[in-house]
């Protein structure tokens, strides 16, 4: 039977936010997930995201690596709308990093979590 185990961004402290610091390429680190390849071992990968400025912003998240179109997520984030989920509930491995880049530094924050699931 598989488990799940809640836990927080391995970039993360304490469980709190991390801004977004780059503009571009590769992005600021939120996570690196599970090492192998085992099957029924993952990541699920549960994302929210705030832009604390008075103009909407682009967010691109590099899930799993930095080509594009193929490892990019890109979401509008309006200004102070709250948060705004941005990955729900995807699922990674293999040691591969979540990082994300925005259209202006230091506006938008990303929160959220991991469930560990092995069979």
């Amino acid at each position: 039977m598989a488990t799940a185990v809640k836990r927080k961004f391995s970039q993360s402290t304490n469980g709190r936010g991390i801004k977004v610091v780059a503009t571009a390429t590769a992005g600021t680190a939120i996570h690196t997930v599970v090492a192998g390849t085992t099957d029924g071992t993952y990541d699920e990968i549960w994302l929210w995201a705030y832009n604390s400025d008075t103009v909407d912003r682009l967010l691109t998240i590099e899930f799993g690596g930095t080509t594009a179109p193929d490892d990019h997520v890109k979401v509008t984030i309006q200004a102070q709308a709250g948060w705004v989920l941005v990955l729900p509930g995807l699922i990674l491995q293999n040691g591969l990093g979540v990082a994300a880049f925005a259209s202006a530094a230091n506006v938008v924050a990303v929160q959220g979590f991991i469930n560990a699931i092995t069979d």
